[in-house]
């Protein structure tokens, strides 16, 4: 609970106004005894029957402003449940798709939930039995200090007792919990086997493994029902009691004083208003509180405001040897099943530090299981992935990289806390504005408000998703960039500044799932990937090496914006290799390269192996068989 209280605290001008909306609850709740009190004593007992009516109307007016009252306490409470919502929801996101962690989806469905709506619950109760109980104990004494020394005493053991039931409560919910939790993991890997379990005849077994987690968990549903039997007798002391002390002293209370309205406005504060507030906070606090505890608890530190600023200063996550690679991969294989071919197949790539790699290749060919591999979030089926010297997956080298798919993930919340969801401190303003500056964001961060502005995903189009998750990667503090055609939606320009801020950010290995070919051509090395065949060398090696290669520069095309707002400028065209070494098989019945290119003899422009749409030229379609110019 310590990561909630420092939420409270870092939300305290919500709790502060909160608090001033729930004073009228009150003031509602002493007027609702001491009005009925007067009413009777001044009133109706002394034959004014104005005067009591009058006092019923002061009554009837301050439930009216009671409900008032509730509709700002509610939104307040939004104003408390929803931001821990959010931070549960980052943190289980975190955890399950930057560490691969496979029970995040219960997290995320399940406990995130019950943690958002007991928190809310546990507000409201808190709230209301705190002011409701100050405004029946001072009504109390202002009718008659007696009518507290009756009532206060057993509210006080009532409560004594219900708060030494929390903790064992809360170690029985937590016992419940993961008897549950165990129980559906244990279901989720049998039902999808089913059918083999029925053809090996292995029911028994599995009915009998079922059933010893199924009994486990009834086992921690009765103990957890045993202990909620404290909390009914602490209802029934701090509730209940009081009701059957007024009703016994009240020959001696009226002996010494009390009026007969004071007793009746007594029992008022008891029955409508201490009763009911003691039983919301127990069944809330004692069901709802212990579970978000365990809940919070179970899904790990991290929700509360980060820790202390370290002056902004880009760190990695842990110190990394110098002269390690940034990236190993050794005989990498993976296959989608079983049965399936290999999509990748023995590959072996070491990637050194700072090193801008561009990976390219027909689509479908397996460039984003390849991303997915580094990052952790797919296993291969043989060979390791090492980065930073570290095993993958795992903790460690999950810290040193960030992996921004083609479809960026923008929440509702402000640019800043978009921005900087990946930095465990506070990121100096200078530092944000900087980034967003270098990658290209700036201009959308001007025009939407500013860092503050809050943020609506669905108002926003694919390529301004795609600058601000490249921003967040910017800002983080991973060294190691995958980009799995992470500027895809955005014009050649913005897409190359992009990979220029990340390729000039210090210590960083970017690694580009190419969504053009220029990023190749940008790129110190490139990884062609061709089926279970890959190439790696830099631009001008594998032009004289990969058939793949020269037909993917082929087909490029050289014009592209030279910046953002700038006039389009020729970019040179790659060096071709010599017209007698095509990419396709020799003695083309045209007499032509079957890869058009500037340096082809004559070329037009129009003879194209692997064209814009995919086309291909039949053979022997140029009529004089002659070299292409006219036809």
């Amino acid at each position: 609970m310590k990561d909630l209280t420092l939420l409270l605290r870092e939300r305290w001008r919500v709790v502060v106004r909160l608090a001033a909306w729930s004073v009228l609850e009150t003031g509602q709740t002493f007027l609702l005894g001491y009005a009925l009190a007067r009413a009777l004593d001044e009133g109706f007992l002394s034959g004014r029957a104005g005067v009591g009516l009058g006092w019923l109307g002061i009554a009837g007016a301050a439930v009216v402003v009671g409900a008032f009252e509730t509709g700002r306490v509610y939104g307040g409470v939004a104003a408390l449940v929803e931001p821990l919502r959010d931070r549960l929801v980052r943190r289980v996101v975190d955890r399950g798709v930057r560490e691969a962690d496979g029970g995040a989806l219960s997290g995320l469905t399940q406990q995130v939930e019950i943690a958002r709506d007991t928190f809310a619950g546990l507000v409201m109760v808190s709230r209301s039995f705190v002011f409701t109980t100050v405004g029946a104990l001072v009504g109390l004494f202002s009718l008659a200090p007696l009518l507290l020394l009756v009532v206060a005493p057993p509210l006080a053991a009532g409560m004594a007792l219900f708060v030494a039931t929390l903790r064992p409560l809360a170690r029985r919910q937590e016992e419940f919990l993961v008897a549950d939790e165990r129980l559906a993991a244990h279901l989720g890997a049998v039902c999808p086997g089913l059918r083999d379990i029925t053809a090996g005849g292995a029911e028994e077994h599995v009915a009998a493994d079922a059933g010893q987690r199924i009994d486990a968990e009834v086992r921690a549903a009765r103990s957890l029902a045993h202990r909620g039997v404290l909390r009914v007798a602490a209802l029934a002391v701090g509730g209940q009691l009081p009701i059957v002390l007024l009703l016994a002293t009240a020959p001696w209370l009226l002996a010494r004083g009390v009026s007969a309205g004071a007793l009746v406005g007594a029992l008022a504060y008891v029955t409508q208003s201490l009763l009911p507030a003691l039983q919301n906070l127990v069944h809330g606090l004692g069901t709802s509180g212990s579970r978000l505890a365990v809940v919070l608890r179970r899904l790990g530190p991290g929700i509360a405001a980060p820790p202390p600023a370290t002056g902004g200063i880009r760190v990695p996550p842990a110190t990394v040897p110098s002269g390690t690679p940034a990236l190993v991969l050794s005989s990498l294989t993976f296959a989608y099943g079983p049965a399936s071919d290999p999509v990748i197949k023995d590959l072996d790539l070491t990637v050194p530090r700072g090193t801008r790699l561009a990976v390219v290749g027909p689509s479908g060919i397996g460039k984003s299981t390849l991303t997915g591999l580094i990052a952790g979030l797919l296993e291969p089926r043989r060979g390791t992935v090492r980065l930073c010297g570290h095993p993958v997956p795992g903790h460690t080298a999950s810290a040193h990289r960030v992996l921004i798919p083609q479809e960026a993930y923008v929440f509702g919340g402000t640019f800043e806390e978009n921005l900087t969801q990946l930095r465990p401190d506070p990121v100096p303003g200078a530092e944000l504005l900087a980034a967003a500056e270098a990658v290209g964001l700036a201009t959308l961060l001007e025009r939407l408000g500013g860092p503050f502005a809050r943020l609506d995903p669905a108002a926003l189009s694919a390529g301004e998703r795609q600058l601000i998750a490249l921003t967040r990667a910017y800002l983080s503090y991973a060294s190691v960039v995958l980009l799995d055609e992470a500027t895809c939606h955005l014009d050649p320009a913005a897409e190359e500044r992009a990979e220029r801020a990340f390729a000039e950010r210090a210590g960083t290995t970017l690694v580009v799932v190419a969504h053009r070919i220029s990023s190749a051509l940008r790129a110190d090395r490139v990884l062609v990937m061709d089926g279970r065949r890959t190439e790696y060398g830099d631009h001008d090696e594998l032009l004289r090496r990969s058939a793949l290669y020269r037909d993917l520069v082929g087909t490029w095309s050289p014009t592209i914006p030279a910046s953002s707002g700038a006039a389009s400028a020729p970019v040179p065209a790659p060096a071709r290799r010599p017209a007698s070494d095509p990419a396709l098989p020799l003695r083309d019945p045209d007499g032509v390269d079957p890869v058009a290119c500037p340096g082809l003899a004559r070329d037009g422009g129009h003879v194209v192996a692997h064209g814009a749409v995919g086309q291909m030229e039949t053979s022997g379609d140029l009529r004089d068989g002659g070299a292409p110019g006219g036809e």
